[in-house]
């Protein structure tokens, strides 16, 4: 029961937030409600734990695994600063390296974009709950 006291509290939470209609967000709040009983929140409460076991793990890697995906990609993006820089020295170079840069991009699956977006939508997720239970 406790896991679900953590489910629905923070969901119902973010409802409030995401739907500004108050009809809507009753409505949606009562089909959370009614979820209570069924497989589908069964299942729901068998993924949250795995999230819920992955955060509270003692093991360094596994709670630096997250951040440290996330530095590796705000260094991508942070490497337009040097890029700019080398264009206005040298164009040319700087042309090459772009398109290198761009055939490796492309040459990387989706299925690893998409990995990227439920990591860093899920790791937002994760941070706001731990510090709206810390509140």
């Amino acid at each position: 029961m406790a896991l679900l006291d953590a489910i629905i509290g923070p969901v119902a939470g973010l409802i409030d937030k995401i739907i500004p209609d108050p009809q809507a967000r009753e409505a949606a709040k009562l089909e959370l409600l009614r979820l209570e009983g069924t497989q589908e929140l069964d299942r729901i409460k068998a993924q949250i734990a795995g999230v819920l076991a992955e955060a509270g793990s003692t093991d360094p890697w596994t709670s630096r695994a997250r951040p440290s995906f996330l530095y590796v990609m705000y260094a991508l993006l942070l490497w337009s600063i040097p890029m700019g820089l080398i264009a206005a020295i040298r164009p040319e170079t700087a042309e090459a390296i772009a398109r290198g840069m761009n055939a490796y991009l492309a040459g990387l699956p989706e299925p690893l974009y998409a990995l990227f977006g439920t990591g860093y939508l899920g790791y937002t997720v994760a941070r706001e709950w731990g510090k709206a239970k810390v509140r």
